[in-house]
């Protein structure tokens, strides 16, 4: 793609595509461009392979849900990086997808079956039950997806794979089977957490730990064989929470300390209710400062309890069927998940087919009834739920599917402590360690039915036989027919097939272009809260997976940038059952309160609680709240992004960032209306640059390099900040009024020069800021390309500007920095003085230094209309001019004449305050530079600046004092 260098040629007044509506809408804008821009393939790789490639992989949101403030905040950084890249002429991708989410999924459907047919997925059966799964994913996976196009996500939606895809479960099925003969899949009985009511395994991410108010039951074990304590009592007080797990204890635990259990270590104890007779082992789990320093230790129904039964070879006694419910018999494993008749399986009778909580009840009763319960005490707990079924976690053995992880870990490690792989902040990288130094297995089995089901076949004798399918399982082992074979049930863990996501969703196990081409991947953007689920477990799979031509293992992106969490106003995190969630889409379109309020409440189950969030939100938003769109929530969200921190969301900035939209319209309006049916040919002299030319091209080239140091950087929050300053301020604010004099008495030269500067600084300012509001500057800059004689379709796909260290001049900038000080100076007099806006005023100028005259004698003309001054004098050495209202700008004294408008007594209080603010940086600096220390370890380069510095605000003290003097005399 290349830019015209033609002329600038006369524009027509007829033609549209010069003027721009007079409200800036964005409603009237942005779903027509966003599809257009999808038409015309702008999002997809140039696939030109001399260019750099760069890639982003998008992590793949749930198909069940719709986007929140989080994903909105992700999404938005990822787009900025795309953007910026594309715009440098790399060869993009984004690639994009969304997850099956295994457990999410079926209860959303078994829901839906269970309200509209009253059916389970029983009656439908796995197969047809898999099949209803996929209409209802086709029905409604659409959501995620408009949503996507609405925040202006430029992913290349040819690519849009799911996890579930047959490409990708491909993927799975290779993996899985290339790791069982690797030894790194295994399987086996262990603990895991285990939901009573979806009756399934689920991962520590989907555990909410919970904080309750409970009870500490203290129970009495009897010292067998006659045996007593220190204290001669023949029983131990043994504190529990979770009394009903007695039937599975399998030994009582003290702390080897502990002086007063000494001569029992060894023995035994009898459990209450039932006799059994277990071991009284030392260990350092038990706490000699918690209840009465003696544990139980119940391996089967406890994670602590099961790692000290791992420690010394204890039986696990299982006493819970899968629904919570207590067994007939219980189960008696070894420490490797062999049944074994270490102990009895029986149950009494009376607790049979009790649920887990009948059973406490039922079983503080009996010891309470039998003299065994001592006492009870008021308890906080951390109770396990699931966060899908709301019902409490129980620690079940069970058998299941696992990876060996550290033998995977050790290069994942190596990759980021040798800085293949960086963490941005940096901090992060300490999590990482954390958790992949002690890391354990990783139990990749699930009990559903939708997701990748486990390829393993069982025969009669339970032999395993891996294979992508029954036909490929026979085949390989010459099995006949009448060889009965039996899928295992389970379906993988979900993060299983995402953790092959930087590399399935790009082809593999092919070797496709794409993979060759994109791998490995440059940024991966996430949250810090699946560090450990899925960025390091995706770092150990790529990395045994993938390998460059040497066997070299390769990673599967460079930098991991972590964001922050979006809170609510007052650092609160965002969820339903609080009532603060934000849909970006309601700030995007704008939501009425009654929208707002039904969207906040509904589907709650406690009145109470619903009333509540509605009287909280018709507070906060007694309007609803109002249209945004989307430029406005992006760059809102850029500004708020500081690295790795979490963002207190604040509607304020929004609207903020809504106004900077609409002065970036109004602006460019004005530099259209003022620039069109104008010939710019810039051939010698034609043309002038006015001072104020070259300053804003200085200011723009300087602000570019701060600009895109903070975008490669990952610094968004700068990048939203420089953009906001230079364009409010140094190009709105003061630019384009500068410009006003020139554009209207200036002469031809004049004025092709400063219309020149206006489109060229506009042009390429909606360049940079294309990546992070690409709705308005599209639309500004199909106005603008005109000017420039630009034919090309899209800013997307033209260059982001470069630093021009050319275009850089010192002197203009530091002329306009002494022009801004002297026209703030005249306003803050106009504000102090109740002075009309509108009211011309004389100015005198007393000693100023010659800088400052040729200042002043260059730039007269837009000084004076930038300021609305009648008059500018510059009084003689000697003269001190008429009785005035003063300030000091650098050495200069600016006077205004206003006998007629000012208080004496007013105006003397003013100078008394500002001689006394003088005073005080005076003996601040004093005290700095007559410190022993400083003098004695400070470069005389520091020294020298403080001691001019003062002697400054010395000067401006004398001339001060001389201007209250003339004042106190009239």
């Amino acid at each position: 793609m290349t830019l015209s260098r033609a002329p600038i040629t006369l524009i027509d007044k007829s033609q549209k595509r010069s003027t721009m509506k007079k409200t800036y809408n964005p409603k009237n804008i942005e779903q027509t461009l966003y599809k257009h821009w999808e038409q015309r393939g702008y999002f997809r790789p140039n696939d030109d392979s001399s260019k750099e490639s760069f890639c982003i992989m998008i992590p793949p949101p749930n198909v069940t849900g719709n986007l929140h403030m989080g994903h909105a905040f992700q999404h938005t950084i990822m787009d900025i990086m795309i953007r910026y890249q594309r715009m440098q002429g790399k060869n993009t991708l984004w690639q994009v997808g969304t997850d099956h989410a295994g457990i999410a999924t079926q209860m959303v459907v078994e829901r839906k079956i269970a309200t509209e047919e009253g059916k389970t997925r029983h009656d439908y059966g796995r197969d047809a039950f898999i099949d209803r799964i996929w209409r209802w994913k086709k029905e409604s996976s659409c959501n995620i997806s408009y949503q996507m196009r609405r925040l202006g996500n430029s992913v290349d939606w040819d690519r849009e794979r799911f996890t579930m895809d047959a490409c990708l479960s491909k993927a799975v099925k290779e993996a899985f089977i290339r790791l069982y003969k690797e030894d790194l899949i295994y399987r086996g009985k262990r603990l895991v957490n285990w939901d009573p009511k979806l009756q399934t395994a689920i991962s520590d991410l989907e555990v909410e730990n919970r904080k309750t108010n409970g009870f500490m039951w203290y129970l009495r074990y009897q010292i067998a064989d006659g045996e007593k304590t220190n204290n001669g009592k023949d029983y131990i007080v043994v504190a529990t929470t979770r009394p009903e797990t007695l039937f599975g204890d399998t030994a009582l635990a003290v702390n080897p300390t502990d002086l007063r259990y000494k001569n029992l270590n060894g023995r035994f104890a009898l459990i209450p209710l039932i006799g059994r007779r277990i071991p009284i082992i030392s260990d350092q789990h038990a706490d000699i400062g918690k209840g009465t320093g003696c544990v139980k230790i119940t391996p089967a129904h406890d994670f602590n309890d099961y790692e000290v039964a791992r420690r010394h070879a204890l039986p696990m006694i299982n006493i819970l069927n899968f629904d919570g419910k207590i067994r007939e018999k219980a189960e008696v494993f070894d420490t490797q998940g062999k049944k074994i008749e270490a102990y009895s399986a029986d149950i009494p009778q009376e607790f049979c087919s009790m649920n887990r909580f009948e059973l406490r009840r039922a079983v503080i009763r009996a010891c309470e009834e039998s003299d065994l319960l001592v006492q009870v005490q008021p308890h906080i707990l951390t109770i396990p739920y699931g966060d899908r079924s709301g019902v409490v976690i129980e620690p079940m053995l069970t058998d299941q599917w696992y990876v060996r992880t550290e033998p995977l870990s050790k290069r994942a490690i190596e990759a980021v402590k040798k800085g293949e792989i960086q963490f941005v902040p940096k901090q992060y990288e300490n999590m990482y360690y954390s958790w992949m130094t002690g890391i354990q297995d990783w139990c990749i089995s699930r009990q559903l039915w939708w997701g990748h089901r486990i390829p393993a076949w069982y025969d009669i004798e339970g032999n395993i036989f891996l294979g992508k399918s029954e036909d490929e399982v026979r085949s390989e082992n010459n099995m006949s027919a009448a060889v009965v074979l039996k899928q295992d049930d389970d379906v993988l863990d979900t993060w299983f097939s995402s953790g092959l996501w930087s590399f399935s969703s790009l082809g593999w196990p092919e070797e496709t272009e794409a993979l060759k081409t994109f791998y490995p991947t440059n940024v991966l953007t996430s949250g810090f809260d699946i560090i450990f689920f899925w960025i390091a477990r995706m770092i150990m799979l790529s990395m045994h997976f993938m390998k460059d031509k040497h066997g070299k293992p390769q990673i599967p992106f460079k930098t991991v940038y972590i964001t922050g969490l979006i809170r609510d106003e007052k650092g609160h995190k965002m969820s339903k059952s609080k009532g603060n969630v934000i849909d970006p889409l309601d700030m995007i379109d704008g939501v009425s309160l009654s929208e707002l309020i039904k969207k906040r409440t509904s589907n709650m189950m406690q009145p109470q609680l619903a009333e509540s969030i509605a009287k909280r939100t018709q507070k906060q938003f007694p309007k609803g709240i109002e249209a945004h769109g989307t430029d406005a929530l992006r760059f809102t969200l850029a500004a708020l992004s500081s690295t790795g921190r979490d963002v207190n969301w604040d509607m304020n900035r929004l609207k903020g960032y809504r106004n900077f939209c609409n002065k970036l319209w109004n602006a460019s309006r004005f530099v259209l209306i003022h620039t069109k049916n104008q010939d710019y040919n810039l051939s010698a002299g034609l043309t002038i640059l006015s001072r104020a030319d070259r300053w804003i091209l200085s200011e723009f080239n300087q602000m570019l390099k701060s600009y895109r140091t903070a975008l490669d950087q990952y610094r968004f929050d700068l990048a939203a900040n420089i953009l906001y300053e230079f364009t409010w301020n140094q190009f709105c604010d003061w630019y384009l009024e500068i410009t006003k004099p020139t554009m209207t008495d200036g002469s031809i030269a004049e004025m092709r020069g400063t219309g020149h500067t206006m489109i060229t600084v506009l042009e390429a300012l909606l360049r940079a800021a294309h990546p992070i509001i690409p709705y308005i500057t599209e639309t500004i800059w199909q106005k603008v390309k005109h000017l420039k004689c630009i034919t090309d379709d899209t800013i997307m796909l033209q260059p982001f500007p470069k630093y021009d260290e050319s275009k850089v001049d010192k002197i203009s900038s530091d002329d306009l920095v002494w022009i801004k000080k002297l026209v703030i100076a005249i306003r803050n007099i106009r504000s102090e003085m109740n002075t009309p806006l509108n009211k011309p005023l004389e100015l005198f100028l007393r000693e100023l230094e010659n800088d400052a005259q040729r200042r002043v004698q260059e730039n007269l003309i837009f000084i004076k209309s930038i300021a609305n001054l009648e008059n500018i004098t510059i009084l003689p050495v000697g003269d001190i001019g008429p009785v005035s209202v003063t300030k000091i700008v650098d050495s200069a004294v600016l006077l205004i004449p206003m006998v007629s408008l000012f208080d004496k007594d007013t105006e003397l209080d003013r100078l008394a305050k500002e001689i006394t603010k003088i005073e005080a940086e005076i003996r601040r600096i004093e005290e700095k530079i007559f410190d022993k220390n400083l003098l004695a370890h400070a470069p005389e380069i520091i020294v020298a600046k403080e001691i001019k510095k003062m002697n400054t605000y010395i000067e401006a003290k004398a001339k001060l004092i001389v201007q209250q003097e003339v004042i106190a005399a009239l």
